[in-house]
Protein backbone atom coordinates (compact mmCIF):
# COMPACT_ATOMS: atom_id res chain seq x y z
CA UNK A 1 0.00 0.00 0.00
CA UNK A 2 1.01 3.78 -0.90
CA UNK A 3 -0.30 6.02 1.43
CA UNK A 4 2.25 8.81 -0.02
CA UNK A 5 3.68 11.89 1.74
CA UNK A 6 2.73 11.59 5.48
CA UNK A 7 0.20 14.61 6.46
CA UNK A 8 1.04 15.68 9.61
CA UNK A 9 0.24 18.85 9.97
CA UNK A 10 2.61 22.15 10.59
CA UNK A 11 4.81 20.16 12.55
CA UNK A 12 7.88 22.26 11.45
CA UNK A 13 5.86 25.94 11.12
CA UNK A 14 8.31 28.77 11.78
CA UNK A 15 11.50 26.15 12.18
CA UNK A 16 14.30 27.13 9.42
CA UNK A 17 17.16 24.76 7.74
CA UNK A 18 19.37 24.51 5.38
CA UNK A 19 19.94 21.24 2.71
CA UNK A 20 22.96 20.22 1.21
CA UNK A 21 22.80 17.74 -1.96
CA UNK A 22 19.51 18.39 -3.89
CA UNK A 23 20.28 17.51 -7.71
CA UNK A 24 17.19 16.80 -9.66
CA UNK A 25 14.09 15.41 -8.76
CA UNK A 26 14.72 11.70 -8.28
CA UNK A 27 17.67 13.09 -4.85
CA UNK A 28 16.89 11.99 -1.56
CA UNK A 29 17.74 15.36 -0.85
CA UNK A 30 14.56 17.03 -2.39
CA UNK A 31 12.52 13.98 -1.37
CA UNK A 32 13.11 15.42 2.21
CA UNK A 33 12.76 19.05 1.17
CA UNK A 34 9.00 18.23 0.15
CA UNK A 35 8.60 16.28 3.38
CA UNK A 36 10.30 19.13 5.56
CA UNK A 37 8.47 21.74 3.23
CA UNK A 38 5.20 20.13 3.84
CA UNK A 39 5.59 20.39 7.55
CA UNK A 40 5.79 23.87 7.41
CA UNK A 41 9.42 24.35 7.69
CA UNK A 42 11.54 27.29 5.67
CA UNK A 43 14.11 25.69 3.86
CA UNK A 44 17.72 26.67 2.24
CA UNK A 45 19.33 24.81 -0.19
CA UNK A 46 23.00 24.86 -1.10
CA UNK A 47 24.45 23.60 -4.59
CA UNK A 48 27.75 22.65 -5.90
CA UNK A 49 28.11 24.21 -9.44
CA UNK A 50 26.08 26.08 -12.21
CA UNK A 51 24.37 22.65 -13.82
CA UNK A 52 22.77 21.91 -10.51
CA UNK A 53 22.28 25.83 -9.71
CA UNK A 54 19.74 25.73 -12.37
CA UNK A 55 17.85 22.36 -11.37
CA UNK A 56 17.26 23.68 -7.62
CA UNK A 57 16.09 26.92 -9.11
CA UNK A 58 13.75 24.67 -11.81
CA UNK A 59 12.55 22.38 -8.55
CA UNK A 60 11.79 25.41 -5.89
CA UNK A 61 10.68 28.11 -8.37
CA UNK A 62 6.84 26.75 -8.21
CA UNK A 63 6.98 24.61 -4.97
CA UNK A 64 9.26 27.20 -2.38
CA UNK A 65 9.59 30.22 -4.30
CA UNK A 66 11.41 32.11 -1.70
CA UNK A 67 13.74 29.80 -0.43
CA UNK A 68 17.50 31.13 -0.80
CA UNK A 69 19.50 29.19 -2.72
CA UNK A 70 23.18 29.62 -2.19
CA UNK A 71 26.55 28.00 -4.01
CA UNK A 72 28.46 25.84 -1.98
CA UNK A 73 31.65 23.94 -2.47
CA UNK A 74 32.92 22.12 0.54
CA UNK A 75 35.88 21.56 -0.19
CA UNK A 76 36.25 25.45 -0.17
CA UNK A 77 36.12 26.83 3.30
CA UNK A 78 35.53 30.31 2.11
CA UNK A 79 32.29 29.35 0.40
CA UNK A 80 31.05 27.54 3.53
CA UNK A 81 31.57 30.44 5.74
CA UNK A 82 29.78 32.73 3.03
CA UNK A 83 26.65 29.83 2.80
CA UNK A 84 26.67 30.30 6.74
CA UNK A 85 26.87 33.93 6.94
CA UNK A 86 23.85 34.62 4.39
CA UNK A 87 21.81 31.75 6.20
CA UNK A 88 21.92 33.51 9.28
CA UNK A 89 20.79 36.91 7.08
CA UNK A 90 18.21 35.78 6.09
CA UNK A 91 16.58 33.53 8.49
CA UNK A 92 18.48 34.75 12.11
CA UNK A 93 18.86 31.37 12.90
CA UNK A 94 18.83 27.72 12.06
CA UNK A 95 17.01 24.34 13.23
CA UNK A 96 18.21 21.61 11.05
CA UNK A 97 20.66 20.96 8.61
CA UNK A 98 20.09 18.19 5.97
CA UNK A 99 23.87 16.91 4.70
CA UNK A 100 23.27 14.58 1.86
CA UNK A 101 26.43 14.97 0.16
CA UNK A 102 28.68 12.15 -1.39
CA UNK A 103 31.13 12.18 -4.27
CA UNK A 104 33.82 9.39 -4.88
CA UNK A 105 35.61 9.79 -8.78
CA UNK A 106 34.14 7.26 -11.03
CA UNK A 107 37.11 5.56 -11.36
CA UNK A 108 37.09 4.66 -8.12
CA UNK A 109 33.98 2.74 -8.08
CA UNK A 110 34.81 0.72 -10.78
CA UNK A 111 36.93 -2.88 -10.74
CA UNK A 112 38.89 -3.71 -7.11
CA UNK A 113 39.00 -1.40 -3.98
CA UNK A 114 43.00 -2.59 -3.50
CA UNK A 115 43.40 -0.22 -6.93
CA UNK A 116 41.94 3.24 -5.27
CA UNK A 117 44.78 5.86 -5.55
CA UNK A 118 44.97 8.20 -3.00
CA UNK A 119 43.91 11.22 -4.44
CA UNK A 120 40.50 9.14 -5.02
CA UNK A 121 41.03 8.29 -1.29
CA UNK A 122 41.09 11.78 0.20
CA UNK A 123 38.18 13.18 -2.41
CA UNK A 124 36.24 10.72 -0.85
CA UNK A 125 36.85 11.12 2.76
CA UNK A 126 36.66 14.90 2.60
CA UNK A 127 33.22 15.41 0.57
CA UNK A 128 31.71 12.32 1.49
CA UNK A 129 32.85 11.97 5.31
CA UNK A 130 34.73 15.38 6.61
CA UNK A 131 31.94 17.75 5.32
CA UNK A 132 29.85 16.54 8.20
CA UNK A 133 32.00 17.98 10.48
CA UNK A 134 32.65 21.14 8.91
CA UNK A 135 29.35 21.92 7.98
CA UNK A 136 28.24 21.08 11.64
CA UNK A 137 30.82 22.97 13.30
CA UNK A 138 29.81 26.04 10.52
CA UNK A 139 25.98 25.71 12.02
CA UNK A 140 26.62 25.46 15.76
CA UNK A 141 26.77 29.22 15.75
CA UNK A 142 23.25 29.55 14.38
CA UNK A 143 21.58 26.26 16.14
CA UNK A 144 20.85 29.00 19.38
CA UNK A 145 17.85 27.14 20.10
CA UNK A 146 19.21 23.80 19.66
CA UNK A 147 18.92 21.75 16.58
CA UNK A 148 18.66 18.69 14.41
CA UNK A 149 21.57 16.99 12.19
CA UNK A 150 20.76 14.60 9.33
CA UNK A 151 22.81 12.69 6.95
CA UNK A 152 22.66 9.95 4.63
CA UNK A 153 24.12 6.77 4.52
CA UNK A 154 24.18 3.28 3.39
CA UNK A 155 24.74 -0.16 3.76
CA UNK A 156 27.98 -0.61 2.70
CA UNK A 157 29.22 1.43 5.62
CA UNK A 158 28.55 -2.11 7.42
CA UNK A 159 29.35 -4.88 5.26
CA UNK A 160 30.98 -5.31 2.03
CA UNK A 161 28.62 -4.30 -0.78
CA UNK A 162 30.94 -5.26 -4.51
CA UNK A 163 31.54 -1.69 -6.07
CA UNK A 164 31.14 0.55 -3.63
CA UNK A 165 34.65 0.28 -2.81
CA UNK A 166 36.01 3.80 -1.59
CA UNK A 167 32.27 4.59 -1.01
CA UNK A 168 32.28 2.20 1.65
CA UNK A 169 34.60 3.37 3.53
CA UNK A 170 33.80 7.05 3.70
CA UNK A 171 30.23 6.08 4.84
CA UNK A 172 31.90 4.22 7.45
CA UNK A 173 33.98 7.38 8.68
CA UNK A 174 30.43 9.48 8.10
CA UNK A 175 28.85 7.04 10.54
CA UNK A 176 31.60 7.20 13.12
CA UNK A 177 31.32 10.92 12.88
CA UNK A 178 27.53 11.00 13.60
CA UNK A 179 28.60 9.26 17.32
CA UNK A 180 31.34 11.29 17.92
CA UNK A 181 29.63 14.53 16.90
CA UNK A 182 26.98 13.18 18.61
CA UNK A 183 28.84 13.55 22.30
CA UNK A 184 30.28 17.10 21.21
CA UNK A 185 26.75 18.79 20.15
CA UNK A 186 24.43 16.94 23.04
CA UNK A 187 25.59 19.72 25.34
CA UNK A 188 24.24 22.56 22.95
CA UNK A 189 20.64 20.49 22.71
CA UNK A 190 21.84 19.69 18.90
CA UNK A 191 20.90 16.42 18.16
CA UNK A 192 22.80 14.16 14.61
CA UNK A 193 21.76 11.29 12.92
CA UNK A 194 22.82 9.51 10.09
CA UNK A 195 20.01 7.51 7.70
CA UNK A 196 21.22 4.26 6.08
CA UNK A 197 18.92 4.02 2.63
CA UNK A 198 18.18 1.12 0.70
CA UNK A 199 19.48 1.96 -2.44
CA UNK A 200 17.56 4.70 -4.15
CA UNK A 201 18.30 5.62 -8.05
CA UNK A 202 19.54 8.80 -7.83
CA UNK A 203 21.86 11.30 -9.66
CA UNK A 204 25.27 9.60 -7.60
CA UNK A 205 23.81 5.73 -8.16
CA UNK A 206 24.44 5.64 -11.20
CA UNK A 207 28.12 5.85 -10.49
CA UNK A 208 28.29 2.77 -9.29
CA UNK A 209 28.61 -0.34 -10.98
CA UNK A 210 26.14 -3.07 -11.39
CA UNK A 211 23.35 -0.57 -9.39
CA UNK A 212 20.70 -2.39 -11.30
CA UNK A 213 21.26 -5.65 -10.43
CA UNK A 214 22.29 -4.26 -6.17
CA UNK A 215 18.55 -3.11 -6.65
CA UNK A 216 17.28 -6.60 -7.97
CA UNK A 217 18.69 -8.35 -5.36
CA UNK A 218 17.66 -5.98 -2.63
CA UNK A 219 14.24 -6.26 -3.75
CA UNK A 220 14.47 -10.07 -3.66
CA UNK A 221 15.65 -10.44 -0.08
CA UNK A 222 14.41 -7.21 1.68
CA UNK A 223 10.91 -8.64 4.25
CA UNK A 224 8.99 -6.42 2.30
CA UNK A 225 10.02 -7.95 -0.65
CA UNK A 226 10.52 -4.20 -2.66
CA UNK A 227 13.12 -0.89 -2.80
CA UNK A 228 12.53 1.38 -0.69
CA UNK A 229 11.19 4.82 -1.97
CA UNK A 230 13.14 8.40 -1.71
CA UNK A 231 9.69 9.86 0.21
CA UNK A 232 10.15 7.33 2.93
CA UNK A 233 13.69 8.36 3.83
CA UNK A 234 12.21 11.99 3.40
CA UNK A 235 9.62 11.12 5.95
CA UNK A 236 12.39 9.43 8.14
CA UNK A 237 14.86 13.18 7.84
CA UNK A 238 11.53 14.79 9.25
CA UNK A 239 10.86 12.77 11.99
CA UNK A 240 14.72 13.50 12.86
CA UNK A 241 14.25 17.16 12.90
CA UNK A 242 10.94 16.91 14.55
CA UNK A 243 10.12 17.27 18.27
CA UNK A 244 9.02 13.03 17.62
CA UNK A 245 12.85 12.40 18.07
CA UNK A 246 14.02 14.37 20.69
CA UNK A 247 15.43 11.93 22.90
CA UNK A 248 17.42 10.20 19.93
CA UNK A 249 21.07 11.18 18.40
CA UNK A 250 24.07 9.76 17.31
CA UNK A 251 22.19 6.70 15.75
CA UNK A 252 22.19 4.81 12.14
CA UNK A 253 18.59 5.16 11.14
CA UNK A 254 17.73 2.14 8.60
CA UNK A 255 15.74 2.30 6.39
CA UNK A 256 15.75 -0.16 3.52
CA UNK A 257 12.54 -2.17 3.79
CA UNK A 258 14.48 -4.69 6.33
CA UNK A 259 17.33 -5.61 4.28
CA UNK A 260 20.17 -5.29 7.07
CA UNK A 261 18.10 -7.60 8.98
CA UNK A 262 18.58 -10.61 6.72
CA UNK A 263 21.49 -13.46 7.42
CA UNK A 264 21.82 -16.29 5.07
Amino acid sequence: MDIGTLDIGPMLKDKYGIIFGVANKRSIAWATALSLHGAGARLAFAYQGERLKENVEGLTADVMPNSPILSCDVTKQVEVDETFRRVGEEFGRLDFLIHSIAYAPREALEGEYLDTSRDAFVTALEISAYSLAQLARAAVPLMTEGGSIVSMTYYGAEKVVAGYNVMGIAKAALEASTRYLALDLGPRDIRINTISAGPIQTLSARGVSDFTTMMKHHAERAPLRRNVKAREVGDTALFLCSPLSSGITGEVIHVDCGYNIMGI
